[in-house]
């Protein structure tokens, strides 16, 4: 049977007994978009979402496997749901990129026997098959997922906004950095379709979508595989990054555009001409750096150098006006020393990051840098982590001011959180901005406001 014909006989088989589903997402904005297109089937199959974890018939575990933390919450909450297995047989799915390390996998084999399913990163179109296994056939399904699979199209998905959504443009990375286990989980470089991408907006357009944000591990390495992993290439004249950026922002209704995320190494010129032509992409670009210094960068495999970095991030702000800029940062790579730590201050210093996600080094088995001998002591990355901290916050209380008298394009989101007469809504560097609206407005407009004060971590203005 092909999935869809799976989709109709689950759908059949629970008919009139309102099953609810859960899915506890973590880790990326990609992890994030797989979620709404596993719960794009499950509606499809007739179950519904509730938010009560204690409720659910069905529980999904979306997994990360980037960092140790995630790895704990999930053992954790497997103790917890064991419970609601014995009480409600409660069909328990574990998918994402955890799934693909073998040593996990076998965990769950070994330590957790009453996990119904297990699926990779690249097989949420099985999860309807998967389902009637258990339910019609009462097997467990539970299997080593190839990673480099043919991409596929049509999922049904459940968007969790209404107004901006994330399209995920290309799958996997080629760039093998030292203390990523993701080209491992993900797979190689696989570029979906152009036309699959730009029909993908088009359809969002006309419902209403304003706002869409291109997923990928490393968006300006799209086209480079040639798109070999396609059924159907109907555009192959949109063969690169750029091109495809232009295509977004030429799609009537869609009004501001943002990807997430470039590596520094591929960020060309004609990227940055077009973002500086077109107005829609916001000119909040992330740029993760994870560390300044030229050696740790070297033993990281970035492929870039501090001086090559800064140059860069002087190159975009001197051609795109208005040009904000978000990284990441590690702190603690094995053998880094406080002198190459300190490079790492200079650079913030320097580029005057208008967002820093700062991450302690967490080591990732399988990785070439989890074997190295001179790990840095965890009490060392925590003073160091607290360094770049204070300093960033003092650049934040600085960055504020410069708002003071600007005028923002924001998306409202809704009421503020700390008065309900207020509306609210982001930056498109994610500054929060709280306003008094005069009664036109709804939620999902796009409004200028006129930035007037600053309270630290808001801003607050007036609209104009």
């Amino acid at each position: 049977m092909e999935e869809i014909d799976f989709i109709k006989v689950v759908k059949n088989e629970i008919k009139d007994k309102n099953l609810k589903y859960v899915i506890l997402t973590f880790g990326c904005q990609l992890n994030e978009n797989d979620s709404e297109k596993i719960a794009g089937m499950l509606e499809e199959m007739g179950y519904s979402k509730t938010d009560i974890f204690e409720n659910a018939d069905l529980v999904v575990f979306n997994t990360c496997c980037v960092r140790e933390n995630a790895e704990e919450r999930l053992f954790g909450k497997l103790g917890e749901i064991k419970k609601m297995k014995e009480t409600r047989n409660t069909i328990i799915a574990i998918g994402g990129c955890m799934m693909q390390e073998k040593s996990m996998l076998d965990k769950i084999q070994k330590s957790y026997k009453y996990v119904d399913i297990v699926f990779g990163t690249h097989t949420l179109q099985t999860l309807p098959e998967d389902l009637y296994k258990v339910i019609v056939k009462n097997e467990k399904v539970k299997e080593v997922i190839d990673i480099d699979g043919e991409i596929i199209e049509g999922l049904p998905i459940k968007r969790n906004d209404k107004y901006r959504a994330s399209v995920t443009i290309m799958y996997g990375c080629n760039k093998f950095c030292s203390y990523c286990i993701v080209p491992y989980v993900r797979g190689r470089e696989r570029s979906r379709s152009p036309e699959d991408i730009l029909n993908e907006i088009r359809d969002l357009a006309k419902e209403g979508y304003k706002e869409i944000t291109l997923l990928g591990q490393n968006v300006n390495s799209y086209g480079k595989d040639k798109f070999k992993y396609c059924k159907n290439v109907d555009n192959p004249e949109i063969n690169n990054f750029a091109k495809l950026l232009r295509a977004v922002c030429d799609i009537d209704g869609i009004e501001k555009v943002k990807f997430m995320s470039p590596h520094p190494r591929d960020f060309t010129d004609d990227v940055i001409e077009t973002i500086r032509d077109c107005k829609k992409v916001t000119r909040m670009i992330h740029m993760p750096l994870q560390s300044g210094n030229s050696k740790v960068l070297k033993e990281m495999n970035r492929g870039y150098t501090k001086e090559e970095f800064l140059e860069l991030a002087k190159k975009m702000k001197d051609n795109i006006p208005d040009l904000n800029l978000s990284t990441d940062i590690i702190v603690g790579f094995p053998g880094e020393t406080e002198e190459e730590f300190d490079d790492t201050l200079d650079v913030v210093r320097k580029v005057e990051f208008e967002q820093i996600f700062m991450f302690i080094y967490s080591k990732r088995e399988g990785t070439r840098a989890a074997a190295r001998v001179d790990q840095v002591p965890e009490e060392i990355k925590h003073k160091r982590f607290d360094r770049l901290k204070e300093l960033y916050d003092s650049q934040v209380e600085l960055q504020n001011e410069r708002y003071i008298g600007t005028v923002q394009s924001i998306m409202i989101e809704g009421p503020s959180k700390n008065d309900e007469t207020k509306f609210c809504g982001r930056t498109d560097s994610n500054r929060v901005i709280v306003f008094d609206p005069t009664g036109k407005e709804k939620i999902g407009d796009i409004v200028n406001i006129k930035i007037t004060e600053n309270h630290k971590w808001f801003l607050s203005g007036e609209i104009v």
